[in-house]
């Protein structure tokens, strides 16, 4: 009970604060970001919306709400590995009547990285033609942040390069449990025959928290690190801590 209380007055606290102007929650580099991703969604040919399993909803990329189900649209479901399985194995059942493709992930698990690249091809050969499969296919990465974005590109881009055999440097994208670390959109390669690049993109949260089950569930899974970090620039966690 005490537990549940708690959860429900943090994510009151978040709720309140973001819907305040000037707060910060939603940051002029989230909208410039949100701006960039909408014009390349009709541009790139899949676009994979990266959630965190645990709270598959709460953390869903607001942006996207407006597109309709679609075969080149898949929604990933990543941190398996903190969520509980047979819960995933529900939300992955609801999520295939609701006629989206889903898939679950651990983005640290190379096998689960493999299983999920061969996927992934085997989607852009079914969906494109044999002539088209001449032409480089793009896939974007988009999600709230802290959902792993850049932790499942890297994790692509090496899985993908070591199966393919190619030589050279190894790129990166940057990783860190902190908001705001990834800035700019950046490709990675992660197939060759046909060639595959991945976009990842910068962290969009919704300009508002919807609700306040929503903000408890942010603020008590990984997303809770960026919570934290809005509150004490808008001074609220002490205010929170000392009521």
């Amino acid at each position: 009970m005490a537990t549940a209380a708690l959860a429900r007055r943090l994510g009151a606290s978040v709720k309140d604060a973001g819907a305040k102007k000037g707060s910060g929650w939603y940051s002029s580099h989230m909208a410039a970001a949100s701006r960039a991703i909408l014009e390349r969604i009709p541009l790139v040919d899949f676009t994979l919306e990266i959630r965190d399993a645990r709270i598959p909803i709460s953390s869903a990329y607001e942006d996207l709400r407006d597109f309709p189900p679609s075969s080149r649209r898949i929604i990933v479901l990543n941190k398996t590995d903190l969520a509980d399985r047979r819960q995933t194995k529900e939300w992955l059942r609801y999520f295939e009547e609701q006629s989206c493709v889903c898939y679950g992930i651990n983005s640290h698990n190379k096998d689960n990285i493999k299983e999920f690249l061969n996927f992934i091809q085997a989607r852009v050969r079914e969906l494109k033609k044999d002539d088209q499969l001449k032409y480089t296919t793009t896939i974007m990465l988009v999600g709230i942040p802290n959902v792993g974005k850049s932790s499942l590109a890297n994790s692509l881009h090496q899985i993908g390069r070591i199966s393919a055999a190619e030589k050279g440097k190894l790129k990166h994208t940057i990783v860190s449990p902190l908001p705001g670390e990834t800035k700019d959109i950046s490709s990675l390669k992660i197939g060759s025959h046909p060639n595959i690049y991945v976009l990842d993109t910068p962290g969009v949260l919704h300009p508002s928290i919807l609700d306040v089950e929503m903000g408890s569930k942010l603020v008590l899974t990984a997303q809770g690190l960026l919570v934290i970090v809005w509150l004490r620039n808008v001074k609220l966690l002490n205010i929170f801590c000392l009521s």
